[in-house]
């Protein structure tokens, strides 16, 4: 049967629903299309890149006007708790810290106590140190010494040897240390030499890590305290120290009693005319080369008179040799080094290691003559340096 359709009276009312929907249709959509604009909108790969390129092309711009660009490592010889590095490849996802360095300097040796607690404070979140290790002796060349320090310091970022100095000259660097830290955007916007200023270098990396969160849009925060390493006294500046002292004959130019920048055998005698502030004497027979001067005779001497609070000695021996210390004539007491034991009322040293060896470790400041015996030959001294 065929079907008719109906609609009288209710055609009207099919039309009013009709309407009716579509009203309710139009008020949906334009809901739903408010709230995806409202929504944080998710950016694909390379519209993210796009916006990033876009909104850096200026800051950059501004950088390269004041900073200049990080340098590359250059011919390594070697890596320590890593199988490589390169800046470059660090450049746009950490903030870098470059710290030039040498295991048997004492200033660096301070230092690095910063650098392991910024290192364990930041390195999740966004923090790199990067070690490079420029010798000053030769013997500082040689891997294992330097890997032994590494250990011994509990250094955990990554080291560089610099043997050849190629990364050192590509900073234009003079100074041990050094840090340099490099931005997001790869410019070194500030660098320290030497002690001090941690709380400034400390802000610094705070700012710098702000700087890359707000790049990358990360939302982390940085903590605003300052790190301080447990038993580690600041160097009082403002009291005299004697200046570094070198024996061998490319620096030797404190030796009092003998020929000076020329290498080979020399005996030499107790001074007569007493024992001048800052002159360094040698007594008895000593080969003098170009890093170093080496005893050839068992009773050989040490004699100097420092400023200073601290005293400690680069020194180094083929077999272990026994040095004892005197300090204005009377042997060592609450002043004894790290590296000194006082028995039976002699104060002595073993010397064997190729580094650096703590005499003196004083609570004041002053004025005193150091004298060492070394009781048989094969002693290699490089350089004095006080704190």
């Amino acid at each position: 049967m065929a079907m008719k359709i109906f609609f009288g009276t209710q055609e009207g009312v099919g039309i009013k629903n009709f309407v009716s929907l579509a009203v309710a249709l139009l008020l949906i959509g334009g809901a739903i299309w408010y709230f995806e604009g409202m929504r944080p909108q998710k950016i694909f790969p390379g519209e993210e890149a796009e916006i990033i390129t876009k909104d850096s092309s200026a800051r950059v711009a501004e950088k390269s006007g004041r900073f200049p660009r990080a340098k590359e490592i250059v011919s390594p010889a070697g890596f320590i708790n890593t199988e490589g590095v390169k800046i470059a490849d660090l450049v746009g996802k950490k903030i870098i810290l470059v710290d030039f360095w040498t295991y048997s300097c004492i200033n660096c040796q301070r230092t690095t106590p910063y650098l392991n607690a910024w290192y364990e404070k930041y390195q999740d979140k966004g923090l790199e140190i990067v070690g490079v290790h420029t010798p000053e002796f030769e013997f500082e060349k040689v891997y294992a010494n330097v890997a032994s320090a590494v250990k011994k310091f509990s250094i955990q970022y990554p080291v560089v040897l610099d043997n050849d100095y190629g990364t050192w000259n590509a900073y234009e660097n003079r100074y041990w240390p050094r840090k340099y830290l490099i931005d997001i955007d790869g410019f070194i916007v500030f660098d320290h030499a030497g002690e001090g200023a941690y709380e400034r270098t400390e802000q610094k990396i705070q700012e710098l890590l702000e700087e890359r969160m707000a790049v990358l849009g990360m939302q982390d925060g940085i903590a605003k305290d300052i790190v301080k390493p447990e038993g580690i006294l600041e160097t009082d500046t403002s009291q005299p120290r004697s200046p570094e002292v070198y024996f061998g004959s490319a620096r030797n130019l404190s030796l009092g009693n003998g020929v000076r920048g020329v290498g080979g055998e020399q005996n030499l005698r107790e001074p007569s005319a007493g024992i001048v502030k800052n002159i360094l004497y040698l007594v008895g027979a000593w080969n003098i080369q170009e890093e170093y001067a080496e005893n050839t005779d068992a009773g050989a001497k040490i004699i100097f008179r420092y400023q200073g609070k601290d005293l400690y000695l680069v020194a180094s021996a083929e077999n272990s040799v026994s040095i004892r210390v005197l300090r204005d004539g009377t042997w060592l007491r609450a002043e004894v080094g790290e590296d000194v034991v006082t028995r039976e009322g002699v104060s002595r040293a073993t010397i064997q290691e190729d580094r650096l060896y703590k005499l003196i470790q004083d609570t004041e400041y002053g004025e005193h003559t150091i004298e060492i015996i070394i009781e048989s030959p094969g002693f290699k001294a490089f350089t004095f340096t006080f704190g």
